[in-house]
């Protein structure tokens, strides 16, 4: 490496170092006021047709760096599993948590993501403090939380979150699609794309479909776009 690419690289990582510390603010904030484990919580799978919908939470320690760590929306494929592979390396504490197809069609898909929300917390292996939720919270949680608006871009441990709801959901997409040929599970996850419409009116819709969604029409398209990246 030249010396030219080894200051261009220096930079980076310090640019992202700084950038990181912006998103650690929420945290530095509670953990001044006295929390010690803080979780980050966020949801994966709200706007696809088919496949259950999952939950994590992700406590990120004081002083951590994980190169490009941030809300999973902005990251490519690759980057996210870079980011998924390099949180298990460094054994970051993360709970996965999961609401089926059947739940989501007797509750609604609200109703279902709160539920893998609370399994994520739940599947933590230390019992945190204090909750960051992606988004809004409701009523009926024990901890102490706050919900976060757009909260992936905010939070460091939320983005953390996201990444690892994101990464092992598409990771079963992909198994599923072995399961069920046709659909293109691993390529859109079971996302409202226009090859997963033409699937459907070709092939009907398969025992991971939500019935309680409108599976024969692409107006659901713009469900969540942004997630199906």
């Amino acid at each position: 490496m030249s010396t030219k690419e080894k200051q261009d690289e220096a930079g980076y990582i310090e640019r992202e170092k700084e950038r990181q510390k912006k998103m650690y603010r929420l945290e530095e904030e509670l953990l001044e006021a006295g929390y010690k484990l803080i979780a980050g919580i966020d949801e994966a799978g709200r706007g696809p047709l088919a496949g259950p919908v999952f939950a994590a939470a992700a406590i990120i320690p004081p002083g951590t760096f994980i190169e490009n760590l941030n809300d999973s929306k902005k990251l490519t494929t690759k980057k996210r599993e870079l980011v998924f592979q390099q949180m298990l390396e460094l054994k970051i504490p993360y709970g996965i948590g999961l609401a089926s197809v059947e739940e989501i069609d007797r509750y609604n898909i609200l109703r279902a993501s709160r539920l893998a929300m609370k399994r994520a917390v739940s599947n933590l292996p230390i019992k945190p403090d204090y909750l960051l939720i992606d988004g809004y919270s409701w009523p009926g949680i024990t901890i102490e939380h706050q919900g976060v608006i757009g909260g992936d871009a905010l939070s460091l441990s939320i983005a953390a979150a996201s990444i690892f709801a994101k990464v092992t959901r598409d990771q079963l997409m992909i198994r599923v699609d072995k399961l069920f040929p046709g659909y293109g599970f691993a390529k859109h996850k079971g996302y409202p794309t226009a090859e997963h419409f033409t699937a459907l009116a070709r092939l009907g819709p398969s025992v991971i479909h939500r019935r309680s969604f409108n599976l024969h029409s692409q107006s659901a398209l713009n469900l969540e776009r942004n997630e199906s990246i």
